[in-house]
């Protein structure tokens, strides 16, 4: 499936059958599509916790408020951040550059960063929302649903998966089989709400 007919086609899909498994080539594959995301100063600060143990999913089901895609999808992937990887020898991520490259990059991290929680943690959101729609429309290019969640107590799947304090949950994304179609799109608002040439409108 081509790039536009996934954009197009991709919906959030909520009922999955259970007994379907993605294939584990699959499975590599779209992880390995997802690193494929750009993140800024290439910090790949994503951090994805795949979780496959049963019990462990029908805790964050309840979490989730009893939303039936968590334990049903074949994939249940929870989407971190790390905010705090601008801070943890970000020239790791530039091993391929000449060390100048390395050491002039990791200043510049520093400089945007430091004293910043809010960027820190803008920062990591950003990145797992860009990571999401790459696993998305890679999904579905491959023949498979999805299902962004952010439908659940983040806290309690913190506690769930062990999550450092340092990291954010982004969000969850479930990805399988469609047991049932999507509901139709509801709709779009007018353009002139949406879109907007040089700057916005000016305020009354």
């Amino acid at each position: 499936m081509d790039t536009i007919t996934a954009i197009k086609s991709r919906r959030a899909v909520k009922q999955y059958d259970p007994d379907f498994a993605i294939p584990a080539k699959d499975e590599q594959a779209l992880l390995e599509l997802f690193r494929q995301s750009p993140t800024s100063f290439n910090l790949q600060n994503w951090r994805i916790v795949n979780v496959k143990d049963k019990n462990l999913r029908e805790k964050i089901k309840q979490a989730a408020w009893g939303q039936e895609h968590v334990t049903n999808a074949s994939l249940l992937l929870i989407l971190c951040g790390d905010t705090q990887a601008w801070n943890k020898n970000p020239e790791r991520s530039w091993h391929n550059a000449v060390p100048e490259t390395q050491s002039a990059v990791a200043a510049k991290i520093k400089a945007f960063y430091e004293n910043d929680p809010q960027k820190q943690r803008d920062e990591a959101i950003r990145s797992v929302g860009i990571g999401a729609q790459t696993l998305m429309l890679a999904a579905k290019s491959m023949g498979y649903d999805t299902c962004p969640m952010i439908g659940f107590n983040s806290e309690e799947v913190g506690k769930i998966i062990n999550l450092p304090k340092d990291h954010v949950v982004g969000m969850m994304l479930a990805i399988g089989k469609a047991a049932q179609p999507a509901w139709p799109k509801p709709g779009y608002l007018p353009e002139e709400e949406i879109f907007f040439t040089d700057k916005f409108p000016t305020q009354d």
